[in-house]
């Protein structure tokens, strides 16, 4: 006798990570261009990562978005979703230059968690989908399920927060 139901289910699990090292070659590359753009020369212009926070010192307000526009195309570029940039706040900093706070997104948090499965068992009854820490584990019978799961996610507005799909099997 020959088993042809080898695997029974399929499963994959939902995250939200930044690529470290892929965001460490956009900041990179960013801080670059902004040395050899002329509308740049001689200006204090510092980009940092601390801990989970973007810092940005720049002269003025323009520059700013001057800045933050290098930014998003570096991330882009690097097939970084903009939605690791979480809301910026900016304050006044010591000789008349603009600081910006920019956190980073990553991890799914339960409220988030809560609307991804809700979103998952609304379109796909058949589906099961359950919280894992920071984790959303998917399975179902059908391969073909979970690639509807996958493309329901990526299209969704209800989802904020930028998600991968790991540990396919």
């Amino acid at each position: 006798m020959t088993t042809k139901n080898m695997a029974s289910e399929f499963s994959f699990d939902i995250v939200s990570e930044i690529d470290q090292q892929e965001l460490a070659n956009a900041l990179d590359q960013t801080k670059r261009e902004i040395a050899t753009r002329f509308d740049f020369k001689g200006l204090k212009i510092e980009i940092n990562l601390e801990k989970d926070n973007l810092i940005i010192l720049v002269p003025s307000g323009f520059k700013l978005i001057a800045v933050i526009d290098i930014l998003k195309s570096k991330l882009l570029r690097r097939e970084i979703d903009l939605r690791i940039l979480g809301e910026m706040k900016t304050e006044p900093a010591s000789g008349g230059s603009v600081r910006a706070n920019i956190p980073m997104v990553q991890g799914i948090s339960q409220d988030s968690a809560k609307l991804i499965n809700k979103s998952i068992r609304d379109a796909l009854p058949k589906i099961k989908s359950s919280i894992q820490g920071d984790t959303l584990r998917v399975s179902s019978k059908s391969k073909d399920d979970l690639q509807t799961v996958m493309d329901l996610l990526r299209q969704s507005e209800a989802v904020k927060i930028p998600l991968q799909f790991i540990n396919y099997r």
